[in-house]
């Protein structure tokens, strides 16, 4: 691990700066989930994790409630994450098909995951002072990936948030509009390709399938990795 990103996660896993979101992961920890009663819960922000040298960043928005909040890794513990990561072994960009604790082996080949807010918010819907508070994180964790290319953002609500937070720091008029698959040029040469979220509810409707998320991420593992 890179020394920056490692002070970083443990900067990240004391932060308290939000106040109703400390409040909430407390809550959620403490209550728990009837199917994970009796675990412990991981209660705490969630950091990124994956490759240092890695040219695709994958973002969601959040993590979620019985998911990363209760594994302690983004996408992990939850539907969504399985969905994901039975994807991303199928592209070749994970070691394994699923993604279920922190001690499970897993590994990603030239990719970093995380989530733009560290902390779950009530309803899925972060304030923005909240989004503020966090996006500084997010722009270190993406100064410190030398090696960056291509964020591809899961879900309208993560991608709508990487562009706000890039227009935040850099001047730029481009029209961006959240469209599966296209891919824009944000300043810093990187490529942000829109993705759909890899939720339940965009699979059983079908608005999704399988094979085609893993050829998007294919696509981008070709155009940024090999």
């Amino acid at each position: 691990m890179n020394i920056k990103i490692d002070n970083l996660n443990k900067t990240i896993l004391k932060c308290k700066k939000c106040p109703r979101l400390v409040n909430f992961i407390k809550k959620i920890s403490t209550e728990k989930r009837k199917q994970n009663i009796n675990e412990t819960y991981w209660g705490k922000p969630v950091t990124g994790f994956g490759a240092i040298d890695a040219k695709i960043l994958i973002i969601g928005l959040a993590p979620a409630a019985h998911g990363g909040t209760r594994t302690g890794r983004a996408f992990t513990g939850d539907k969504s994450g399985d969905f994901l990561f039975k994807c991303l072994f199928k592209a070749k960009i994970s070691n394994q098909p699923n993604s279920e604790n922190l001690n499970d082996g897993l590994k990603l080949k030239s990719t970093y995951v995380t989530n733009i807010l560290k902390c779950v918010p009530p309803g899925d819907k972060p304030k923005i002072e909240e989004l503020n508070n966090c996006s500084k994180y997010f722009d270190s964790e993406i100064y410190n990936l030398k090696k960056l290319k291509t964020i591809i953002a899961l879900g309208k609500v993560a991608f709508d948030n990487c562009v706000k937070f890039y227009k935040k720091k850099y001047t730029f008029n481009q029209k961006i509009k959240f469209i599966h698959g296209k891919s824009y040029l944000l300043p810093g040469n990187i490529k942000l390709i829109a993705c759909y979220h890899p939720s339940p509810r965009n699979v059983n409707t079908k608005l999704i399938s399988e094979r085609m998320i893993v050829d998007l991420f294919k696509k981008a593992r070709k155009s940024s990795i090999n």
